[in-house]
């Protein structure tokens, strides 16, 4: 029953929350073999799951706070402890939620209760979040031995089976912590949190975390990797650009690649240096093979890299990589184009995005991380299985690019004053097509002064009353058509 009503509390509270919020649980171990962190009076235990909570959840997230161990008949697990929609008084309710938590003791007896990892984490995704997206945290010693059973490598190995293959959990990261704890039956040098990401909203909220630097403002190691290990997998940071006059190359605030091109410029091709960084903690790339490609403005052009293939890229580190990329000149408009014209005193912005693939790759566990995780948690069998699955031998990583062409005002200004000298120089002409004209000539030694205006053409009269002549009227002047035989007319004077 206490199991089910966690269950509906939290879907309620997801019911509530405002439609951007991405619903968090907060699953914290509370089993035999967590003891020492409990017992221990200068314990930073709960402390930290209260900063951990306070931190990741903002206002307006549903969030919800759960001790597990193993699920028996009476003792469900998980059992909530804490389900409310995050305020600024979050953080103090969930220190007093951890306040009065212990050790749990299996039904009916004195005996601690046993861990299942993978239980406490299925249960959450399957029945709390029933399919929908959030994040679910997990606090641990990395114990994992329901019934009390002993043989946890295989008890790890399909809880991180859990993790790769279940196609929910769309990204998960560890964060192994040093935390000395002496208990009265057990002691303890590290903790492990990790979190989980489910469905692309969750992937999605943990980014966000992260780039905000939320998780680190409490946790200042760096998250250990475990999924995707398919893409994203490197960085590429340019360094230099070489035999391209008028453009530049450097990284945005986001991470995309910006190329500064001058107008003028059209040369095909640029010769890019880059550091290809590593970005897969705790994780070596043994070896890969390198290709690359770059769709740019509708063009889709391979990316020849002097260097085919990687070897022994540890974590964090880079290694030069010099590649010749194909520029858009065909894509890029022309000074006197309507989009040049558009973007003047500004740029005009292409976007696009630079692919390179690793294929036939091969990782390993580097030795770094794994001397850490002995020292964490000694004895555990974690860190040979702490590894990547066979069939992940390949990965993509994405680099975003906008190519910025950079147009001056001068065409804008010089379209502008020849559209102003059109305009008044057509204004000129119908000024001096419609003013009105006066025209002297003489008709039989009688001299007259005729009105007329450009393009007119009107009669002329003898004395008599008789038609002699026609006055046409143009822009340059003024003509007699049709004289008549014998008549005395003639302009001017």
């Amino acid at each position: 029953m206490r199991a089910a009503r966690f269950f509906i509390l939290l879907l309620a509270l997801c019911g509530i929350a405002p439609a951007w919020a991405v619903p968090q649980v907060v699953l914290v171990q509370n089993s035999g073999w967590m003891e020492p962190f409990y017992t221990d009076p200068h314990s930073p235990f709960k402390p930290l799951v209260a900063a951990l909570a306070g931190g990741v959840a903002q206002p307006g997230d549903a969030l919800v706070l759960a001790a597990f161990n193993q699920s028996l008949p009476g003792a469900p697990s998980p059992r909530a402890l804490l389900s409310e929609q995050v305020t600024n008084a979050t953080q103090a309710h969930v220190q007093a939620a951890l306040a009065g938590l212990d050790t749990a003791r299996k039904p009916g007896g004195a005996a601690l209760a046993d861990t299942d990892l993978g239980e406490a984490v299925e249960t959450t995704i399957s029945r709390v979040l029933d399919g929908k997206g959030g994040l679910v945290w997990l606090v641990t010693n990395n114990r994992n031995s329901p019934n009390n059973d002993q043989a946890t490598a295989q008890r790890n190995r399909e809880f991180y089976a859990l993790i790769h293959k279940g196609a929910r959990i769309t990204k998960a990261l560890a964060f192994p912590l040093r935390m000395p704890v002496q208990g009265q039956h057990y002691r303890a040098n590290g903790l492990m949190v990790y979190v989980f990401a489910v469905g692309q909203d969750g992937a999605r909220a943990l980014d966000a975390l992260l780039a905000a630097g939320r998780v680190q403002r409490v946790i200042t190691e760096p998250p250990a990797r475990l999924k995707p290990l398919d893409r994203d997998t490197v960085r590429l940071v340019p360094r230099k650009v070489e035999d391209a006059p008028g453009v530049e190359f450097s990284m945005d605030a986001a991470g995309r690649l910006r190329a500064d091109v001058a107008p003028d410029a059209r040369a095909p091709s640029a010769t890019i240096r880059w550091q290809l960084e590593n970005t897969m903690y705790p994780y070596t790339i043994a070896e890969a093979a390198l290709s690359a490609r770059s769709v740019l403005g509708g063009e889709n052009r391979p990316i020849q890299l002097r260097t085919a293939t990687v070897t022994g890229l540890a974590p964090g580190r880079a290694e030069p990589l010099v590649s010749t990329v194909q520029l858009p000149v065909a894509q890029l408009p022309g000074k006197w184009s309507l989009a040049a014209l558009k973007s003047a005193g500004s740029a005009y912005v292409l976007p696009g995005r630079i692919e390179l693939h690793l294929q036939g790759q091969k990782l390993e566990l580097s030795q770094a991380f794994r001397a850490r995780m002995a020292a964490l948690f000694p004895g555990d069998p974690l860190p040979d299985i702490f590894t990547p699955p066979a069939d992940v031998q390949a990965s993509t990583a994405v680099l975003p690019v906008e190519v910025h062409v950079h147009y001056g005002s001068a065409p804008l200004v010089a379209l502008l004053g020849g559209g102003l000298a059109l305009l008044a120089a057509g204004a000129g002409a119908a000024y001096a097509y419609g003013r009105p004209r006066r025209v002297q000539l003489v008709v039989e030694d009688e001299l007259r002064t005729v009105h007329t205006r450009a393009g007119a053409t009107q009669p002329i009269y003898d004395k008599a009353g008789n038609e002699v002549a026609r006055l046409k009227t143009t822009m340059f002047g003024h003509q007699l058509l049709d004289l008549r035989e014998g008549a005395q007319v003639r302009l001017g004077r």
